[in-house]
């Protein structure tokens, strides 16, 4: 507790003194459609353990590289089919050897498993829907919170986000894209939206360190922009800095940053926006099925 406490501190400070620590290279790696999935599964067991798992549990998989920090994008539901689809992207620190376990060994940070309580609250919610989720590691997040004063890797990965988009739209101009980011995940999805194809009809933030703009309204596309900031989530000290090169603006749930608010209720910290029983696990899920009067959602924040 008293390292991570430091380390926001000190990330406070770094804005504060307008120093940018250099992040690290990479481009962005951009996903395929369901032929990949014999493909990625040959690469996972070519890699051995715990990877060749994956593949031999039948889990499906968009992209697979260990190399470097790694990337994936895990397939949960048919996305051949599916009507409404939830990419979800995780934030800083977060690499290929913790997709599963979560980092720190902590589940609850996996992209994995925040990946499979939102389809298990799509299912749970309507059984009958088309629905698919995607955990999004296609891109390297920066390693920490020092090196996560600057926006090169969220703009890296939005490019990387923005070609599957296109892909998802031409292979299934039907559905609709619901775009979800936790914390530095934020950033990228709300980049990325700004030239998303029209599919892609809302955005949200999950603990999220800023959207570039400062205002939601400053975002193009005419998109709902969502935000759940839980009073326990250290986020919150977070200074809304925006200088060339360094800051995010005003973090999407602060609430002069205009965004639909949603509950969270059940929410502890930084991590628990998709944890079972959370309202904004619900929230999210109803957002994703398009089942509710939207504007109505945060009346129970």
């Amino acid at each position: 507790m008293r390292r991570r406490g430091a380390s926001r501190l000190a990330m406070a400070a770094l804005l504060g003194v307008n120093l940018v620590l250099p992040t690290r290279p990479g481009p962005a790696t951009a996903a395929g459609f369901v032929e990949a999935y014999p493909v990625m599964a040959a690469a996972m067991r070519a890699a051995g353990p715990p990877y060749a798992d994956w593949a031999a549990d039948g889990r499906r998989f968009l992209l697979f590289d260990a190399r470097g920090d790694g990337r994936a994008v895990e397939v949960l539901g048919d996305l051949a089919t599916a009507d409404r689809i939830a990419v979800l992207v995780p934030g800083v620190g977060s690499t290929l050897a913790d997709f599963d376990r979560g980092l720190g060994g902590v589940a609850r940070r996996a992209p994995a498993v925040q990946a499979g309580q939102l389809y298990r609250e799509l299912r749970a919610t309507d059984p009958a829907a088309r629905v698919a989720v995607l955990a999004w590691l296609g891109y390297d997040p920066p390693d920490g919170v020092l090196t996560a004063a600057g926006g090169v890797s969220a703009r890296r990965g939005a490019a990387g986000l923005a070609t599957l988009l296109r892909e998802l739209a031409g292979r299934r101009p039907a559905a609709t894209i619901t775009l979800v980011g936790h914390s530095y995940g934020a950033l990228v999805v709300a980049l990325a939206a700004a030239d998303a194809p029209s599919q892609v009809t809302d955005v949200v933030s999950l603990g999220g360190v800023g959207a570039g703009v400062q205002r939601a309204d400053d975002l193009p596309g005419g998109r709902r922009f969502w935000a759940a900031e839980a009073p326990t989530d250290w986020i919150r000290r977070v200074p809304p800095v925006r200088l060339p090169g360094l800051g995010f603006g005003r973090r999407p749930g602060d609430p002069a940053f205009g965004a639909r608010p949603l509950p969270v209720g059940g929410v502890a910290g930084h991590d628990g926006y998709l944890a079972p029983g959370s309202a904004a696990l619900v929230a999210v899920g109803a957002i994703v099925l398009g089942s509710v009067d939207v504007d109505r959602i945060g009346d129970a924040r």
